[in-house]
C-alpha cells in the first residue's frame, strides 16, 4: 500500500484494503487477547497477596473468554469464500402483499445489520411491487466476511402476523425467499463464463432515480443457460457499469453453486414454498418471537431482531454447522 503506484488500479487498490481490513479483523482481536491473558497472568499473582483484587480478577477473567468465544467464532469462517463480500437476493413468495412488505422489511433488515457492522449496503436491483413492499432486490454488502456471516441465511423466511392489508384484521402468513452468494473477483479463474452460455437483454431502469428512470436503456439483465440462473442490474447509469455488476453477480452464483452442490442438490428436492420448509420463523402474533428451525436459537424480540440484531443466529448457524461437519467427519 506505500508503493507509488498503489492506487492506480483504483479497483485492485480497493481489493487489497479490503483484504487488509480483513486480515486486521482477526489479527487485532487476536493480539488484544493475548495481551490480556498476560495482564490477566499479572493480576494473579497480585491477587493472591490482596483479597480485595479477586472481584476485578473474576471480572477480568470473565472478559477474556468472551474475547476467546468471539475468535474461537471467527476460526469457524474459514470456507473457501468466507472472507468475500455478500450478495444478498430477496424474493417475496407465497401470502401476496404481506408477502411483498415481508420482503423489503428483511431488506432493511440485512441493511440494519450491516450498518451495525460498518459494512458497506450498494443497491444492485430492486422491484417494486404495485401495492406495497417488493417483489425482489439484491444487495452488495460489503465488509469483513461479510458472506461468512451471511450465508447462512439462505433459504425461506416465514412471518406470521396480524395483516395490515386486510380490512378484517386477519392473521397471516407470508414468506419470502433469501439467497446470499460471495461476491467473486473478476480474476478469479475458478469461474469459467463463456459468452455463447450467456444471453444479455437490455432494458430501462424503474423504481427511484429521478430522471434516469425509463430513459436510458442501461438496465442489464444476463440469463446463465447452462444453470439457469438469472441476474439483472439497474443501479449504475451506464450501461457498461451495469453489465459488470451483473457479471460478478452471476459468476458469484455460480462459484457458490459449484461450492455447494451436494447441498443445492438436497435443497432443491424441498419445497421452496409454504409450510415445513422455512429455515427461520418470526413471529408478531399472538406474541412476538423469532426463532430458527435448524439451531434452535431464540429470540424474544421481534423488533429487534427487524432493527439488524441478528448475530446471536449468525453465531449459532456457525457453531451448528461446524458441529454437524465435525459428526459427519466422525461417522466417516
Amino acid at each position: 500500500m506505500s508503493a507509488a503506484d498503489f492506487w492506480g488500479n483504483a479497483e485492485r487498490a480497493q481489493a487489497t484494503v479490503a483484504e487488509l481490513k480483513g486480515i486486521n479483523a482477526v489479527l487485532k482481536p487476536l493480539e488484544e487477547a493475548l495481551a490480556a491473558g498476560r495482564d490477566l497472568e499479572a493480576l494473579e499473582e497480585l491477587a493472591r497477596e490482596d483479597d480485595s483484587l479477586e472481584a476485578e480478577l473474576v471480572a477480568e477473567t470473565d472478559r477474556l473468554e468472551q474475547r476467546v468465544d468471539a475468535l474461537e467464532l471467527a476460526s469457524l469462517l474459514s470456507g473457501p469464500h468466507d472472507q468475500c463480500d455478500a450478495l444478498v437476493s430477496i424474493h417475496a413468495r407465497d401470502g401476496g402483499t404481506d408477502a411483498n412488505d415481508w420482503a423489503e422489511m428483511l431488506l432493511r433488515m440485512y441493511s440494519a445489520w450491516a450498518a451495525r457492522h460498518d459494512c458497506e449496503v450498494e443497491l444492485l436491483d430492486r422491484q417494486d411491487d404495485a401495492v406495497a413492499g417488493i417483489q425482489s432486490a439484491t444487495v452488495a454488502i460489503r465488509g469483513p466476511s461479510a458472506y461468512g456471516y451471511l450465508k447462512g441465511e439462505t433459504g425461506i423466511h416465514r412471518l406470521v402476523r396480524i395483516s395490515p392489508f386486510n380490512a378484517e384484521g386477519k392473521r397471516q402468513t407470508s414468506f419470502a425467499a433469501v439467497d446470499v452468494a460471495p461476491e467473486i473477483a473478476d480474476d478469479d479463474t475458478e469461474v469459467e463464463i463463456r459468452d455463447e452460455d450467456v444471453r444479455e437483454d437490455v432494458f430501462r431502469a424503474s423504481g427511484a432515480g429521478g430522471q434516469h428512470v425509463n430513459k436510458t436503456s442501461s438496465a442489464i439483465r444476463l440469463t446463465h443457460f447452462p444453470s439457469g440462473i438469472v441476474v439483472q442490474c439497474q443501479s449504475e447509469r451506464s450501461q457498461h457499469k451495469n453489465r459488470a455488476t451483473a457479471i460478478k453477480m452471476l459468476r458469484a452464483r455460480l462459484a457458490e453453486e459449484r461450492k455447494e452442490a451436494e447441498q443445492l442438490a438436497r435443497y432443491k428436492q424441498q419445497p421452496k414454498t409454504g409450510f415445513g420448509s422455512q429455515i427461520r420463523n418470526y413471529f408478531l402474533h399472538p406474541d412476538q418471537r423469532v426463532k430458527d428451525q435448524r439451531t434452535g436459537h431464540y429470540v424474544g424480540s421481534f423488533q429487534s431482531v427487524l432493527d439488524g440484531d441478528l448475530d446471536g443466529f449468525f453465531d449459532a448457524y456457525l457453531r451448528w454447522k461446524a458441529s454437524g461437519a465435525a459428526a459427519a467427519g466422525d461417522d466417516a
